[in-house]
């Protein structure tokens, strides 16, 4: 069915993939094995940060469980708005990150939406350890120090340096240093010793996920796109929270088999594409239903973006671990200076064939939010990019104003579809 601006969203369909029903699969796996962990004296649970060392981890043992995850959870399911209050009323400021208000809220109110997708799991399993990396932002040191205190169980972090041009030399060596430095707090905990082949191994495993899950995502510079992001944010769950596994590595083969067939038989995720954009910044956890509906019936697809490709850590190098998760980690898109993240993006708008940008302004996320230094302005005057700001929040629906977005965004991609008209 072809795109329009007429079409009524009702009339839209949104084709899944195959690989959803194994990722379903995949994630009761994951959950399960993680509550079966917190109630077994004989396995241990760690807490890790999305963009942490989960390699080193798994190489000791742990279960990994990812609270970022578990926020974004929260704000899929509409939650965000119920418990956002309980944190604030503990002291959290509701301008600080709703990812952890959100989760701080539910642990406060006793409730997770694991629950409702596992029966069986009555809460998020209790840490044995907390590892954070600062490479995403500060506010994960406060985050896991709250439950390294509630939980009265050891706390450990990564400072990564930011604004970085060039990651190499003394960068990546202070940061390898604070790796190794963890290793005796971790035998220490999960009473086991640090085997260098064991972690070699999970290594080896990440770089090959992160491998594929880049070749995935760069299967949407096809024409017209097999996928868009709004699956992407889906499918990227494996290599957020399962990396070093090789459950992850054959997830991430068969999808990215499904999307070549999908290009083989010209299959578009959006019928009749017009128009190509590119996502910078975080989704809108609550919305993505909606917003995918209106991308298709506008036509449009969105190719690419700057938060999946936060996970493609294909850098990872079994044959020095260490330092090239000390690279890796500091490699990724938030700890890079302004003219790096400017390159990036102009390179990524051209490889993909994106007609303009749209820049989601996420309100407690400035880390993730790109446009507010200007930069939009920039691309404008130095590439002839043309952008869309719209305002709203990861998880806080009450800083977004969908009537206003949806219209504003009707308004650029029409624009757009002008300017391919007059080219």
């Amino acid at each position: 069915m072809s795109g329009g601006k007429g079409m009524p969203e009702s009339e839209v369909t949104i084709k899944k993939l195959r690989s959803a029903g194994a990722l379903r699969d995949l994630m009761a796996r994951h959950f399960q094995r993680l509550d079966e962990a917190a109630r077994d004296p004989g396995r241990k649970v760690a807490w890790c940060t999305s963009v942490g060392p989960a390699e080193l981890l798994r190489a000791f043992g742990y279960e990994v469980f990812f609270p970022e995850n578990h926020g974004a959870m929260i704000g899929a399911t509409r939650r965000a708005s119920k418990y956002i209050p309980l944190a604030n009323a503990i002291g959290y400021s509701p301008e600080v990150c709703s990812y952890m208000t959100s989760d701080v809220g539910a642990f406060l109110a006793g409730e997770t939406p694991l629950s409702d997708a596992y029966p069986e799991i009555r809460s998020v399993p209790k840490p044995d350890i907390l590892l954070y990396n600062t490479n995403q932002c500060r506010e994960v040191q406060d985050w896991f120090h709250y439950y390294a205190r509630t939980f009265d169980v050891p706390v450990a972090g990564v400072h990564t340096p930011r604004s970085l041009v060039d990651v190499s030399g003394e960068e990546v060596e202070a940061v390898a240093l604070q790796f190794r430095s963890l290793v005796p707090l971790l035998e220490e905990n999960s009473g086991n010793v640090l085997s260098d082949e064991r972690l070699a191994e999970v290594v080896e495993l990440s770089h090959r996920a992160a491998k594929l899950w880049r070749e995935v995502l760069e299967l949407a510079a096809a024409k017209p796109a097999p996928i868009t992001f709004f699956d992407m944010v889906i499918q990227m769950a494996p290599i957020v929270v399962m990396r070093g596994t090789e459950e992850a590595v054959r997830h991430y083969e068969v999808l990215k088999a499904e999307i070549e067939e999908r290009i083989a038989g010209g299959v578009a995720a959006v019928e009749g594409e017009q128009v190509r954009v590119y996502w910078d910044g975080m989704p809108v956890w609550g919305k993505l239903r909606p917003m995918a509906l209106l991308f298709m019936r506008l036509g449009a697809s969105v190719v690419a973006s700057t938060y999946c490709n936060s996970w493609i850590l294909d850098t990872l190098d079994p044959a020095r671990s260490f330092e090239s998760m000390a690279e890796t980690y500091s490699r990724i898109f938030i700890c890079r200076s302004e003219t790096i993240k400017e390159s990036y993006i102009v390179d990524r708008v051209k490889s993909f064939g994106a007609d303009g940008i749209l820049f989601h302004n996420s309100k407690t996320c400035p880390y993730n939010s790109n446009s507010r230094h200007g930069m939009p302005a920039r691309l404008k005057e130095a590439h002839h990019i043309p952008s869309l700001v719209i305002d709203g929040d990861l998880n806080d629906l009450s800083m977004f104003n969908e009537a206003q977005a949806r219209t504003r965004i009707e308004a650029f991609i029409e624009m757009l579809r002008a300017g391919r008209r007059d080219a």
